[in-house]
């Protein structure tokens, strides 16, 4: 138990394996650009976790993709992210910038508002582990999304989603599209430069209600 928690109290590790057991198999160079660390580095924290047998790797042809170990990490590791180191660590090596704030991630809200919005839908119920609808659905309406007329199409309806700088989940998927679009739609946020958005001031004020946490 006390090697393992050795290996977890490592941000790098730990955020390795929240990404796999969040975002599926990734290979050694996707993970490296993921979090900004130099190839051999990763190869060390990726052999380190092999060792404690948390990840588990799958030759493809020339590459190696590396996936969790262990079913169900996802919900322990996000704890351990935001507990027991104090919050998410922050990027190697990478200074803050106003993106982190607000930002897009494919077409859903990343930065700390998107963690912010997929923390409060598992505190309000909204969302239980999976992530799939939970009894407290109602509080996407709150958001401004209609889940009646969320078009889903091939997608998954909702997906936790690996923040990049934060190191903690942001909703993807339909439903984390549908999110943005209402933010926008609302003027709580507004398009900025490339992936950045920028809250309104009637976004800040309309937030602070919805989100507590986020400031």
């Amino acid at each position: 138990m006390t090697a393992l928690a050795r290996e977890l109290a490592d941000p790098i590790r730990l955020t390795v394996l929240q990404l796999l057991a969040l975002e599926g198999p990734h290979t050694l160079t996707q993970l490296a650009d993921a979090l900004g660390v130099t190839a051999p580095r990763m190869t060390n924290h990726l052999a380190r976790l092999r060792t404690a047998g948390l990840v588990a790797v799958e030759h493809t042809g020339r590459h190696a993709v590396y996936r969790a170990a262990a079913p169900g990490l996802g919900d322990v590791l996000t704890a351990l992210s935001r507990y027991a180191r104090g919050g998410p660590a922050a990027r190697p090596h990478r200074a803050p910038s106003p993106a982190d704030l607000a930002r897009t991630c494919y077409d859903h809200l990343a930065g700390r508002l998107g963690v912010a919005v997929f923390s409060a839908l598992l505190d309000r119920g909204a969302l239980l582990p999976g992530p799939t609808l939970g009894p407290g659905s109602a509080f996407f309406g709150e958001l401004g999304v209609d889940l009646d007329t969320v078009d889903q199409g091939r997608r998954k309806l909702a997906t936790a989603c690996l923040d990049r700088t934060q190191r903690l989940p942001h909703l993807g998927g339909a439903l984390g599209r549908s999110v943005l679009d209402a933010f926008v739609a609302a003027d709580l946020v507004e398009p900025a430069d490339g992936r950045e958005l920028t809250v309104t001031p009637a976004g800040a004020e309309r937030l602070a209600v919805l989100l507590p946490g986020f400031a």
